[in-house]
């Protein structure tokens, strides 16, 4: 019932179509019959002015609003008719409105349906008309080799305003109209429409159509030069470019300046790395690994193993995570990206300018002068200001890997990966763990089912979760340390937890200060990062940001992809310049059972209104899955409705990290369901579990019409 109004509309629109054709109306949009009705239509105009004013106007409108052919004539009949002036004053106007009347037509027919249909593949067409609209649509009407029925139809499929249309394409369309309705005034000599237009005119038209985008990259020279007004640009640089930040972002971007034999400095004040390697990434998989094994002999018996014992101290298992961490230093190392030939200073460094950055060190400072900057200063453990907090003492991500002492109750406040990664790991290791969220559910960026199966684990590994409770102050009663929490899905009743140790991961906050930005005035965005543009760009072109300082992600991998474009436009820009892509961002959480996802869930496409179906396969029913007695989680699959193309998978289960890349690689490249099915796994690994649920989409989609036509025949067969 909601499409009823367009599919009327649509069936009105088509009648008023086809009138226009059944009845040939056509032969009056003609040269040659303008040409021998001129002098009666003159004398008519003559004694009836308004009403020739008011039927033109509106047959002009009409035409320009059904998209008829038809225009070009109408034009050269306004000029021959109301001559040069008041016919461009009337034409101007009629085809501005006839063509936002078309504009809105198409939208309201075919936007959400478009939009719905391929909104992943227009994202960036979106977003560039959103941001440069009017800029592309002037440009297009400057060019008459453009049909203009066409541009009326493709804008209408984008999130431009008919308001900004309208406007744009009164001034854009003033040139041609001008030209046609001047050439309408001497009617009598034109033979056929295509002279009106010499190569010449057009020529012209083209030169006048790149005016635009020559006009915008002038505004972007001004904006370029304004912002660098105050400062003195050196005559010379010592360096291509500097990199602030030795985390995932700066390696990557150090490295590949260095890989096409730019001079590079990477200036780190702490430890190379970063926090993926000394706080992040590495201590969490490698106190993962260790709770892993813990979890494994509490289940021993369903191994078939009638008892199986650990003795362990904390404090081993800690010192376990710190040899890991020294494991890995090299692959991170002063020496390492010395030798790949990056200027590598340990210091702190401080931007005084667009091109200086002074960096301070145990033996003093120096003034490095640079084409061009990159910060990849990364991001630190957010701490909310409950009341109370600081008197406690808290642990976060950074820190909790000091422990030597096991806390015997611990306090886990957030509900996200970091939280929960962390609570298991903990839990598995002997603490009684509390886990505090807000929210309704643990990993709330998940469906609703994925948060369920997380949750249902926890709780059967004895996690005291505490969904809906808002914490809101930090005491000491009688040498206990006390949270007291609001009980948001009890009428806010008031909660006291005690505990022997907090860990606060609720979030991450981007680290933009201390490095000269608030003197080179580089704004930041609503949710702290640093602003850049699509290719990672600040406000001052030669200055980039990448990685968890510049957001919207904050993961190594995705760090590491940003860091590319960073690298490679800083050194080519103003020659070639790439886009940061972020049309294929995986993720994973490594609790147990492993969370992965790449592209959209069920939740995601419901937001944005993204037509999906929904494949599944039940990782219980996978011989590799029993065999380990992992038996547990799913394949998520959502593709466009009756076609194998992926918009996004979801796997909960053993290794759901290392089985999403095949789906990374399919979403990357284009790759189906179809192709995923037609290629062998080996038997028996987890890994069938993509197959599989190929499978179940092929038997979903299975061309009955087509399978009873071969029944048929292999009973004809049979005789």
């Amino acid at each position: 019932m909601k499409y009823m109004p367009r599919i009327l509309f649509a069936l009105v629109i088509f009648a008023l179509v086809g009138v226009y054709f059944l009845f040939d109306l056509q032969r009056f949009f003609n040269l040659d019959f303008i040409k021998t009705q001129q002098a009666a239509i003159e004398t008519w105009r003559l004694a009836n002015p308004t009403a020739a004013f008011g039927i033109y106007t509106f047959i002009y409108i009409a035409v320009t609003a059904l998209s008829l052919p038809g225009a070009v004539i109408m034009t050269l009949a306004g000029g021959a008719i109301f001559g040069l002036f008041w016919g461009t004053v009337i034409i101007s106007f009629a085809s501005s409105i006839g063509a936002t009347l078309a504009f809105l037509i198409a939208r309201f027919l075919l936007h959400d349906w478009v939009q719905t249909r391929f909104g992943d593949r227009l994202k960036a067409i979106n977003e560039g008309v959103k941001k440069d609209g009017a800029f592309y649509l002037f440009t297009l009407r400057l060019v008459p080799v453009f049909p203009f029925f066409i541009i009326n139809l493709v804008m209408a499929m984008t999130p431009m305003r008919a308001r900004t249309f309208y406007w744009v394409s009164q001034i854009g369309m003033l040139m041609g109209t001008i030209v046609y309705v001047n050439a309408g005034t001497q009617l009598g000599r034109i033979e056929s429409v295509q002279g009106i237009l010499s190569p010449e005119l057009l020529g012209s038209f083209a030169l006048l159509g790149i005016f635009p985008l020559i006009a915008k990259k002038v505004v972007e020279i001004l904006k370029a030069r304004k912002v660098y007004a105050q400062w003195q640009k050196p005559a010379a640089f010592d360096r291509n470019l500097v990199v602030i930040g030795a985390g995932s972002a700066g390696l990557v971007t150090s490295y590949i300046a260095a890989a096409v034999r730019a001079k590079v400095s990477l200036v780190e004040k702490h430890k190379m790395g970063g926090d993926c390697l000394n706080t992040g990434c590495v201590p969490s998989k490698a106190i993962i690994r260790s709770a892993k094994l813990l979890s494994h002999m509490a289940r021993s018996q369903e191994f078939g193993i009638r008892e199986a014992h650990a003795e362990f101290d904390f404090a081993d298992v800690m010192e376990r995570v710190q040899r890991v961490i020294k494991d890995v230093e090299p692959h991170d190392s002063v020496e390492r990206y010395t030798e790949l030939g990056v200027d590598v200073i340990q210091g702190e460094a401080n931007i005084t300018s667009p091109w200086t950055v002074e960096v301070k060190t145990d033996g003093g400072s120096q003034t490095l002068t640079t084409r061009n900057i990159v910060i990849a200063t990364g991001a630190r453990p957010f701490v909310p200001p409950i009341p109370g907090i600081e008197e406690i003492g808290y642990l976060t991500s950074d820190t909790v890997w000091g422990l030597r002492t096991r806390p015997e109750r611990l306090l886990v406040l957030g509900g996200g990966p970091i939280g929960s990664e962390l609570t298991q790991a903990f839990s598995r290791l002997g603490s009684k763990v509390t886990q505090i969220q807000r929210r309704s559910r643990l990993l709330v960026r998940e469906d609703r089912e994925v948060s369920e199966m997380v949750a249902a684990r926890f709780r059967a590994e004895d996690i005291d979760l505490r969904l809906q409770h808002q914490p809101k102050q930090f005491l000491i009663e009688d040498g206990e340390k006390v949270l007291v929490c609001e009980d948001l899905a009890n009428n806010n009743a008031e909660v006291r937890i005690p505990f022997d140790q907090v860990l606060v991961a609720i979030g991450r906050s981007a680290n933009t200060t201390g490095f000269g930005m608030e003197t080179l005035g580089i704004p930041l965005t609503a949710s702290g990062t640093i602003e850049t543009n699509d290719y990672l760009q600040t406000n001052y072109p030669n200055i980039y940001a990448c990685g968890d300082v510049a957001g919207p992600f904050q993961y190594t991998h995705t760090a590491a992809h940003q860091a590319w474009y960073s690298a490679v436009n800083a050194m080519f820009d103003p020659f070639k310049k790439f886009r940061a892509d972020y049309s294929v961002i995986p993720h994973a959480t490594f609790i147990d059972p492993e969370v992965a996802r790449v592209g959209i869930n069920e939740q995601e496409a419901k937001e944005q209104d993204i037509a999906y179906e929904v494949t599944t396969y039940g990782i219980d029913d996978l011989d590799r899955a029993i065999a380990d007695e992992e038996a547990h989680g799913m394949v998520k699959v959502l593709t466009v409705p009756g076609k194998d193309k992926i918009l996004g998978v979801t796997i909960v289960g053993e290794h759901a990290g290392d089985l999403i890349a095949e789906y990374i690689l399919a979403m990357r490249h284009g790759i189906g369901l179809n192709k995923i099915l037609g290629t062998i796994h080996i038997y028996p690994t987890m890994a069938e579990a993509n197959k599989y649920v190929a499978g179940n989409w092929k038997r979903a989609h299975a061309p009955e019409t087509l399978l009873r036509l071969v029944e048929r025949f292999h009973s004809w067969r049979r005789g």
